[in-house]
């Protein structure tokens, strides 16, 4: 008896681990819902709710298969050892995880209980993440192909004697409420429609719309969460976005070059999903330490609890970044340049602890991954040393991705009697004093005065003795590579859907 561990791939379709066990005999599919993980500060009554609405939706997606999962909730490796003690389990199938610092641990612990148990666990690839990586050199070539080979078909079950077993709610997980009104759906419908309505309707101002959180919500894919918990995989989101360029190539519509610039970059920034993750699966430590050390003690190891209090509830008195934390906690969702920026807030402008302000972040976004959302925590707090610090100014850019203020007071309605010149600046108002200290805070800091002193001292580690050794080894593990020049004047002449993007 062999079991196929489902983790962070939620899905029957292009399911390697699930199709290989398959065809070697009789399985159990299976999901532990581990409360210890739940307990994690990293993890939210939004994430479990969209995982458990894609667990349902699996379990008949298994049974029209012929076997639908099997739920069990407590330890992993006691679930095991009951399983094995029942069936004799052989094999243990599932796919590698890049996941926080619990999950590493819980993975070694199964490894161990495997090697004392003479049973063969299969670790899989899903995506563009390797395990074990000794050089980036040639990584994007590898993604490319690994991207480009055939789906896993779905296929066909023998019905295992062994109790369904029952999905918890976010109460009996004991997860705080967590009101989300507005959070994606789960599962592997949401899925499909969220790629079919990107590529042929939502996308074709991709582009332009992205960078605002307005435009964004409608224009960008939303597979994120998606791709997080693996309702989709990151290789049927590359292979569908292929066809649909090829087919624009093919036949020209009318706006073909928007769309076939919306793509490119799209595709761009699979590419850049998996770089990030392999940050973290390369250095595990950067969860909770700075990526480059010339930033240890830099700020304070604990946070000013009033200030990240009143970042994370939307009450700083920087009007747009209120306004993306007040979206971010109803929707679970935020477009990437506004994840940058309200990063960048809580590090420079309020200079808390990145750990702390990356945790409440996570807690908030339903589609939390790991490996992308610690390297970009530090990434957009300066401490990778690679990386030139990136301080974003919160009122120029509410002026300029929410010119027409729709977003903003939306998010922020206490602003209703500050005029539209002065809504990213509500202290600048005639009326500010009807509004700010009653209806909504003052700042709780000057933003130009904050990032001021936050670049001085930044900049002043940066030029530290031994900064430049540490960052060229940081490059070495880390960076990207640029093509060669063979493959640069290669990529002037080759159609844009074939491109290998040097990520």
């Amino acid at each position: 008896m062999q079991i196929v561990w489902f983790k962070r791939d939620l899905r029957v379709q292009d399911n390697a681990a699930l199709w290989q066990a398959a065809q070697r005999g009789p399985l159990i599919p299976l999901y532990v819902v581990e409360p210890d993980y739940w307990q994690q500060p990293d993890a939210s009554a939004r994430q479990w709710d969209f995982v458990a609405e894609s667990l349902a939706e699996l379990r008949q997606n298994l049974h029209s298969c012929g076997q639908p999962l099997v739920l069990r909730m407590g330890d992993m490796e006691t679930v095991l050892q009951d399983l094995h003690n029942r069936h004799g389990l052989t094999d243990l199938w599932s796919h590698a995880e890049t996941g926080n610092d619990w999950t590493y641990r819980r993975d070694r612990g199964v490894a161990a209980w495997c090697r004392d148990k003479g049973i063969t666990w299969h670790e899989l690839r899903q995506n563009g993440v390797q395990r074990r990586l000794k050089s980036r050199s040639g990584w994007a070539r590898d993604w490319d192909s690994f991207h480009n080979t055939p789906l896993c078909p779905s296929p066909t079950l023998k019905p295992v004697s062994e109790p369904l077993g029952e999905l918890p709610d976010a109460k009996t997980l004991q997860l705080a409420p967590d009101r989300c009104a507005a959070r994606q759906p789960g599962g592997r419908r949401a899925a499909e429609e969220r790629l079919s309505s990107f590529l042929t309707v939502r996308g074709r101002t991709y582009r332009k719309a992205m960078s605002s959180p307005h435009t964004g919500a409608y224009a960008c894919s939303r597979l994120s969460p998606h791709l997080a918990w693996g309702t989709l995989s990151m290789r049927e989101a590359t292979q569908a976005t292929q066809r649909r360029h090829l087919a624009l190539a093919a036949a020209p519509a009318r706006g073909a070059t928007q769309w076939q610039g919306a793509l490119s970059s799209f595709n761009a920034r699979l590419h850049w999903h998996c770089h990030f993750m392999q940050k973290l699966e390369d250095e595990p430590r950067i969860e909770f330490e700075n990526m480059h050390r010339a930033y240890d003690g830099l700020r304070p190891s604990a946070p000013d609890h009033d200030r990240l209090s009143a970042w994370r509830n939307g009450e700083t008195g920087l009007p747009f970044v209120d306004a993306c934390m007040r979206a971010l906690q109803a929707t679970g969702w935020l477009n990437f340049r506004m994840r940058a920026m309200v990063m960048s807030v809580a590090s420079y402008h309020l200079w808390l602890p990145w750990r702390d302000s990356g945790l409440a972040l996570a807690q908030l976004f339903t589609d939390y991954e790991p490996g992308i959302h610690w390297s970009q925590t530090q990434m957009q707090s300066g401490t990778t040393g690679i990386n030139t610090p990136r301080i974003y100014n919160p009122i120029k850019q509410g002026s300029d991705q929410d010119p027409d203020g729709r977003f903003t007071r939306r998010w922020v309605p206490e602003l209703r009697d500050i005029p539209d010149q002065h809504l990213q600046t509500p202290w600048k108002a005639d009326t500010a004093g009807r509004v700010l200290g009653k209806a909504y805070p003052h700042p709780i800091v000057d933003p130009l005065t904050a990032a001021k002193a936050a670049r001085d001292k930044i900049w002043a580690v940066r030029r530290g003795p031994g900064f430049k050794q540490e960052a060229a080894a940081i490059v070495t593990k880390h960076a990207s590579r640029k093509p060669t020049r063979r493959r640069a004047a290669k990529a002037k002449t080759t159609p844009p859907q074939q491109l290998k993007l040097p990520f």
